[in-house]
């Protein structure tokens, strides 16, 4: 049977993984809404609750719902980042799944949109991605901000990156199969999904309003998720100031030939205070730039190279059978 013939019939096995983080006020009834929702859509579903280092009562209020409810909980032996989480998440999705679903448990993911995740699915599309329609909840500097980044990535890496696209997305399995062969320690996960490829689409979808707590995305780990970005899927940057500093090493032997030419034919002037000052400035701020970048594509590599692993495993508690 084709994809949409084993949809219509139920015959098709849904994971979804839900990487959570303080999330003791909401996570209980979202488990029980999205398995609610996937009980109408599939024929066998698998939940995976990747517990990212949270310090409330997340933990205990999934074991309890765990009760009730099959599901996998992954407990973390700390907050590692919601990219390391959902890749531990991706690393237990069992080899019968046809279809991972990745989602957040704060609600702000419609649960209307999997239906239509699916869809696209028995469509023939191997990833089907969230597309945000507004970022109004967002203050104006935040969503400048991203959507600069993405534009910016999208002319520097190999690959385009959507705007306003975020993990919440589907994937056909042998897209999960692609990503768990992806080894690095550094990962910016929005790259990865495109870097692999395969026939993709999207969805637009209304951010819904967070059902309790608050975002743990701060303004430095989102400025040290983009640096990744960067670094970890384009080179860039470093062609860049290699020009800037062939262009600026151009100048300076021409400016040096003309002072040369200029004392043989005029002779010698009083040098100047505030140039010389001005640049040495100038030269100086250029090359800390560049050794500022040079240095965090170093400290990624040698965060790669040490080959620790990307998580730890505290606890696995799993109900699915």
């Amino acid at each position: 049977m084709d994809r949409k013939q084993r949809y219509k019939s139920q015959d098709v096995h849904v994971t979804c993984i839900v990487p959570v983080h303080n999330e003791a006020e909401c996570i209980g009834h979202f488990i029980e809404e999205l398995d609610r929702t996937l009980t109408g859509l599939v024929g066998k579903r698998s939940l995976i609750i990747v517990d990212d280092g949270s310090q409330d009562d997340t933990v205990a209020v999934v074991k309890k719902i765990a009760e009730k409810i099959p599901l996998k909980l992954i407990k973390l032996s700390r907050n590692f980042g919601k990219e390391k989480a959902l890749s531990a998440g991706l690393d237990h999705v069992e080899e019968s799944s046809d279809v991972t679903i990745l989602i957040d448990g704060d609600f702000q993911h419609p649960l209307t949109t999997l239906k239509k995740f699916l869809d696209k699915w028995t469509q023939g599309y191997d990833m089907v991605y969230g597309l945000r329609e507004n970022r109004r909840s967002e203050s104006f500097v935040k969503r400048l901000l991203t959507r600069t980044f993405y534009e910016f990535m999208s002319k520097l890496s190999e690959v385009p990156l959507p705007v306003d696209a975020g993990d919440f997305r589907l994937m056909d399995k042998k897209v999960v199969s692609a990503l768990k062969t992806m080894e690095e320690r550094v990962r910016f996960m929005k790259g990865i999904y495109a870097w692999v490829g395969f026939k993709t689409t999207s969805v637009s979808y209304q951010v819904q309003k967070r059902y309790a707590g608050k975002s743990s995305w701060s303004f430095f780990s989102l400025l040290d998720l983009a640096l990744t970005g960067v670094t970890s899927f384009s080179s860039i940057p470093l062609k860049f100031w290699a020009v800037v500093g062939s262009l600026i090493a151009g100048i300076s032997l021409s400016f040096a030939l003309y002072m040369v030419a200029r004392t043989l034919l005029f002779g010698t002037d009083v040098p100047g205070y505030a140039s010389i000052i001005v640049s040495v400035s100038f030269f100086g701020g250029i090359q800390l730039l560049s050794v500022g970048i040079l240095g965090e594509y170093i400290a990624r590599i040698f965060q790669e190279v040490k080959r620790r692993p990307q998580y730890i495993i505290e606890e696995i508690h799993n109900t699915n059978g």
